[in-house]
């Protein structure tokens, strides 16, 4: 069953900039269908987006919230590689995936994948990434949309299996060295005992 956050989130461009203050698309849609964000928050979405929205919920369109941005052409990124030091910040970052590289080798941006987020600009220390006009065809194109949703949901399902793993092998290693210390303690505690035993 579509919920109301599913049809917001179709509306979404799903470029899962934060700008709106969520992370992600996503959140953004369910905060809008619980009444706890308004429908303004979307700077890639821009006018058209709120009027969409706007028309789904059967409200007034709103002003874009300067506070979450400008509305403006959407961007692609692209890496300048001859000055890329493979540093990974970028593909850190990036909420798709959209970046290849490994470290201390030459990233490149997968264009068909990026949403033109911008993330990926401040993260980089040596200033090696500009933003390109992204085609109208691509910003338009809802089948792209739908793709960054899927690699998005990807990406943060691998970051919590990740998160999980870290997790386990912490408590693993607590545990292991609370045994160790207990062990100690215990011969300890004996040594301790015998030294006060009478002697005979």
């Amino acid at each position: 069953m579509t919920t109301l956050a599913d049809r917001i989130d179709a509306l979404l461009p799903q470029t899962q900039c934060e700008q709106c203050g969520y992370h992600g698309c996503r959140p953004y849609a369910e905060a809008i269908a619980n009444g706890e964000a308004k429908i303004n928050q979307c700077p890639p979405g821009g006018s058209d987006g709120i009027a969409k929205l706007a028309d789904l919920l059967g409200r007034a369109p709103l002003p874009l919230n300067p506070a979450n941005g400008v509305e403006k052409p959407r961007t692609l990124a692209r890496i300048i590689e001859a000055d890329c030091i493979g540093c990974t910040k970028c593909i850190q970052v990036c909420p798709v995936d959209a970046i290849v590289g490994a470290n201390k080798l030459m990233h490149t941006v997968i264009a068909d994948d990026c949403t033109g987020c911008e993330r990926c600009v401040p993260a980089c220390p040596v200033d090696c990434i500009v933003l390109e006009p992204m085609s109208p065809a691509q910003a338009n194109d809802s089948t792209h949309a739908d793709m960054a949703r899927v690699h998005f949901q990807r990406r943060e399902a691998r970051l919590e299996a990740q998160r999980a793993q870290r997790d386990a092998e912490l408590s693993a290693r607590k545990a292991q060295v609370h045994t160790t210390s207990q062990s100690v303690l215990d011969a300890l505690a004996r040594a301790k005992a015998k030294k006060q035993e009478p002697k005979q």
